[in-house]
């Protein structure tokens, strides 16, 4: 059952998608054959979004690119995308825009929900609507450890069913998340971005708790998982700048280690320095001060855990290489954060929208006949490129045609249906029927189409990059906030070129637009720019 229904109390049934963002775990058939056989209203649709840096091995459809089994009759569709190896919080980006129904649920890829699940989680969205707020979380439940007690990595996993917000199972109306912006990219890791949309969920509208129970198993984990934990304390450095200070206060989390952990360091490092400068009688006490500070961390890792010598020294050799690891990690987040890295990771290109006559296709004068449509020389391989990383893709087309007479709606959209059957299908079309002097906001070099392209996938201007061969592209992307590069062709004034090149958004082909436009700044922009102008040169695609 999908879409829209009635319930008892005659509320419309919320129509809603699942979308599951995975690295290929192994646990991922099972947590997709747990949606499929759950009771109650189907999702609309399933869609999981593969963050591998590599692309799957090619399959007929998505459900055997997953390595899932016959899937019952009347599942919900099952719509497979990738993200290209960005994180989880692009991943979702990905996945929630996608969908079109009112509700996105997210799943993490290593959970299995219950039998009724799908019945409680539309009594859950029910009641949302009704209080009026527009997220929901379910109730988490991780299995009890075998044994005397749980071992570090349990607690890890046993700390989740009391966490706020995070997306083992949570969900969103679409419309919120086109609000709140989504997941913060500036997020690198699974950790932080959860929490960090759920508190500005929680500030914008409340987040209401749902009773829909989803199970999270126990992880083990490998001898140095604990210290690899630490680089989340980068993202804190974030979480510190975007919330303030009471950041852990507001996200329901005690004040954390980190105080200490730096004093251990300090400790740890004045003691070597003395030893190093032939200073024992200052070396010994700065010791001792590491030891008692290393010690203390050591027993609060040990309390209430199932003990053992392997254990023991997996604890005794973690806890000594645990407050460097946070600091540095820490120290690096916050370089990040003042240099303004994260900030533009958050204003990284998401979509592309490119012009189509000259850019995407050769110019043919009101071109109203479909068979005459041919790609120029880059466009197959540069939409590939685009889909492969996980960005959207639009375009954004002048057709006064129809003004002056010379074409139909009808013929436009007849040609725009050709080019994307040569090209693969287009997440949004924005067309201007208006003449030059007709005085509409779509029409380029003003920005409506660009704002509604925007719009249409739930993104900011900002977060758009506009490929074009006049200067109208380049000045509908400045006027909204977009970002802009010009590849001039034959009919593309001097001065429009001349211009471009002061400006630093001239390229030479599709090829160094997209990989000049979509790069960071700094040396890795750099490598990130010839890499992505030598893929699309040489035709890589999805």
């Amino acid at each position: 059952m999908t879409g829209i229904a009635e319930n008892a109390d005659a509320r419309p049934t919320p129509g809603y998608t699942v979308v599951v963002p995975t690295v290929r775990r192994p646990a991922l058939p099972r947590l997709l054959a747990s949606v499929d056989a759950a009771a109650g209203p189907a999702p609309a649709r399933i869609i999981v979004v593969d963050d591998s840096p590599e692309p799957p091995p090619p399959a007929a459809d998505p459900a055997a690119a997953l390595g899932l089994a016959k899937r019952p009759s009347g599942a919900a569709p099952l719509r497979l995308a990738r993200s290209g190896g960005r994180g989880p919080a692009a991943a979702r980006n990905i996945g929630w825009r996608l969908a079109r129904t009112g509700w996105v649920v997210f799943l993490d890829d290593d959970v299995e929900v219950t039998g009724d699940w799908a019945r409680a989680l539309v009594a859950d969205l029910v009641e949302a609507d009704r209080v009026g707020t527009a997220a929901s979380q379910a109730v988490l439940e991780v299995p009890a450890p075998p044994g005397a007690g749980p071992t570090d990595g349990h607690r890890a996993t046993l700390g989740l069913a009391d966490a706020r917000w995070i997306t083992a199972d949570m969900a969103y109306r679409r419309d919120a998340l086109v609000r709140l912006g989504g997941f913060d990219e500036g997020f690198p890791r699974a950790y932080r971005e959860d929490a960090d949309l759920g508190l500005r969920a929680h500030r914008a509208f409340g987040v209401l708790r749902g009773g829909r129970r989803t199970v999270h198993p126990l992880r083990e984990e490998s001898f140095f998982a604990s210290v690899r934990a630490q680089r989340g304390n980068a993202d804190d450095a974030l979480m510190r700048r975007e919330h303030g200070a009471q950041w852990r206060t507001l996200i329901g989390e005690g004040p954390g280690r980190l105080r200490r952990h730096l004093a251990i360091v300090a400790a740890g490092t004045f003691a070597v320095a003395a030893a190093a400068a032939g200073r024992p009688r200052l070396a010994a006490p700065a010791a001792g001060l590491w030891a008692l500070g290393t010690g203390e961390l050591l027993r609060a890792r040990l309390r209430g855990g199932p003990g053992g010598s392997a254990e023991t020294v997996r604890m005794a050799v973690t806890s000594v290489a645990i407050p460097p690891a946070a600091v540095l990690w820490r120290l690096r987040g916050e370089l990040g954060v003042r240099t303004g890295a994260a900030a533009r990771r958050r204003d990284a290109v998401r979509a592309v929208l490119f012009d189509r006559d000259d850019t995407l296709i050769v110019d043919v004068p009101y071109l109203a006949d479909p068979a005459r449509v041919r790609p120029t020389a880059q466009a197959r391989a540069a939409v590939d490129r685009v889909r492969a990383a996980g960005l959207r893709i639009g375009v954004v087309s002048n057709q006064s045609g129809i003004a002056r007479g010379l074409l139909t709606e009808a013929d436009v959209a007849a040609v725009d249906d050709r080019v994307s059957e040569l090209l693969g299908p287009m997440d949004t079309w924005q067309t201007c029927p208006h003449g030059p002097d007709d005085g509409c906001r779509c029409r380029k070099p003003a920005p409506g189409m660009v704002q509604a392209a925007a719009a249409a996938l739930g993104l900011q201007p900002r977060h758009c990059l506009v490929i074009g061969d006049i200067g109208a592209d380049v000045e509908a992307a400045r006027a909204a906030g977009a970002r802009a590069m010009l590849v001039p062709t034959e009919r593309t004034l001097r001065a429009e070129v001349d211009d471009a090149r002061r400006r630093g958004i001239l390229a030479t082909d599709l090829a160094e637009a997209l990989a000049r436009g979509t790069a960071a700044d700094g040396p890795a922009g750099a490598w990130a720019r010839w890499r992505t102008r030598r893929a699309v040169r040489h035709g890589a695609g999805a």
